[in-house]
């Protein structure tokens, strides 16, 4: 794997996971305030969702910005193991 494989939209899947992280140690304080199991539930979909979607905009990305350009010939990548990474990216959407 590459280390410095760096997209555009990286910076801004970061803030949104800084966000994240910031909401979900809020939720945190909410269980030591006791506050309802509905107002807890609510709040914890919320930071998945927003982790969710970050995740999805990283998938979705590397398709359309690696794959996508390796299956056109815009890379030395074979199409089987273009096909194979997609496979592999692709489980977790």
């Amino acid at each position: 794997m590459t280390k410095h494989h760096i997209h555009e939209s990286h910076a801004q899947i970061v803030k949104r996971l800084k966000r994240a992280e910031g909401h979900l140690h809020r939720v945190i304080e909410m269980f030591g305030d006791g506050r309802s199991c509905l107002d807890l539930a609510q709040q914890l979909h919320a930071v998945e969702k927003a982790i969710t979607e970050a995740k999805r905009t990283l998938i979705h990305d590397h398709v359309d910005n690696c794959l996508d350009v390796a299956a056109n010939g815009g890379s030395s990548k074979p199409t089987k193991n273009v096909l194979a990474e997609f496979k592999a990216i692709s489980r977790y959407l």
